[in-house]
């Protein structure tokens, strides 16, 4: 799926509220799964690529108590492929 479409990067504040309705047990892999519908609604992505670091930080505390909103980098590739890392400012708090 060849899509031509102009590349662009953003900086998002994510919220990830709606993950903490989950059982504790699972509210770090719906947070992930929040991250991406956001990204494909936000960046309008054909594929959402998230990053290691981003990941690391949203475990980092444990599968129940993940962060409540997220400040992520999103770039978009020619292809129309969405790379989510943590922000620059977000990295070094």
């Amino acid at each position: 799926m060849s899509t031509n479409v102009e590349p662009i990067t953003r900086v998002y504040m994510v919220p990830l509220r709606r993950a903490f309705e989950a059982p504790k047990y699972r509210r770090a892999k719906v947070a992930i799964r929040l991250i991406r519908e956001f990204t494909s609604r936000h960046m309008k992505a054909a594929e959402v690529k998230i990053d290691v670091g981003v990941n690391e930080m949203l475990w980092s505390r444990g599968i129940g108590n993940p962060p409540r909103r997220i400040k992520l980098e999103m770039e978009r590739d020619d292809e129309g492929v969405v790379s989510v890392r943590l922000a620059p400012e977000a990295e070094s708090s």
